[in-house]
């Protein structure tokens, strides 16, 4: 393959494996309106000041976490995106509400708060209860301690790409990632998210070679630096063995057997500290190919008609 072609495919890469971690650009700032009941199709800002996005208008309910650090709901083409992403949910009944994380986070503010302020969310929002949470990526480390800290507000959970704690590589380059982008560094950002998607000491050169080109996703970001420093701080800190022995719910994790973050291992012994608990490997699969692989509306709502208890 020559130098060109090489490029080109690692910046086409990159730029679908940023629609996949919620990694978007947005247009604008969204409006901070006095909140009222959302609409389908409705973008808005809920009492706790945690952005949302809702699709559908089924008679089940499914709250996405999405991934970060950092979490926005996008704009222009990745609005598109992510409407597609979950148009098999919406197909099969769901009313769903894309969340970002709260606003304005104070420092020390960990992930078991993060999961309070979607509790919060579920109450004052969605009537106190949702049929379904997808967590994705950070948005699954925050979903179980959702499950185990808040069970009464959820019926089913999917860890999708997550577990219950994290590789050091992950925490690194999560860390390097959200601080870049934090201080305004997006060449060097860049150059840092693509060790998702082409790491390896020997392409370092590379990296940092497409670093400008990979940041630009990144340009025109609203989330606040603080916010990207404190998600950091927390996944830092992240482990949720301690807790998952009394999470209720059925749970479904969805993984690569060949994530960086979230290892066989990792996700071997989170299985096996959850009451119920079902796996599906995605055999020969990173993060991020798992991610873009198409696979986990389908599996989720399979799961839901075998496994999954029925709503309360």
């Amino acid at each position: 393959m020559s130098a060109t072609s090489r490029r080109a495919t690692v910046c086409g890469s990159a730029a679908i494996a940023a629609a996949a971690v919620g990694a978007a650009v947005a247009a604008a700032v969204r409006a901070r309106a006095k909140h009222q009941p959302a609409k389908q199709g409705a973008t808005g800002t809920s009492a706790n000041g945690m952005e949302y996005a809702r699709l559908g208008d089924g008679d089940k309910t499914l709250l996405f976490i999405g991934g970060g650090p950092g979490s926005e709901i996008p704009a222009g083409l990745m609005a598109r995106v992510m409407s597609n992403q979950h148009k098999p949910f919406v197909r099969a009944g769901y009313n769903v509400w894309i969340v970002t994380r709260q606003r304005g986070m104070p420092p020390g503010h960990s992930i078991a708060d993060m999961a309070g302020d979607y509790a919060k969310f579920i109450t004052d929002e969605l009537g106190g209860h949702v049929d379904l949470v997808v967590g994705e990526s950070y948005g699954g480390i925050i979903a179980q301690y959702l499950a185990a800290n808040h069970p009464a507000l959820v019926d089913r959970v999917v860890l999708a790409l997550a577990a219950g704690t994290i590789t050091e590589w992950g925490r690194d380059v999560d860390v390097r990632w959200a601080t870049a982008r934090a201080e305004g560094r997006n060449d060097d950002a860049g150059a840092v998210f693509l060790e998702y998607v082409i790491p390896g000491a020997h392409r370092a050169a590379m990296r940092r070679r497409l670093g400008p080109l990979a940041g630009r996703m990144f340009a025109h970001s609203v989330v606040p630096a603080g916010d990207l420093l404190v998600e950091a701080q927390a996944e830092a800190a992240f482990d949720a063995r301690g807790v998952l022995t009394r999470i209720q719910s059925p749970v479904l994790i969805l993984c690569g057997d060949e994530d960086q973050f979230f290892s066989r291992d990792i996700v071997e012994e989170t299985a096996s500290l959850i009451p119920d608990c079902t796996v599906v490997w995605y055999e020969g699969m990173g993060h991020m190919r798992a991610a873009m692989s198409g696979r986990i509306p389908t599996d989720v709502l399979t799961w839901v008609s075998t496994k999954g208890r029925e709503p309360a």
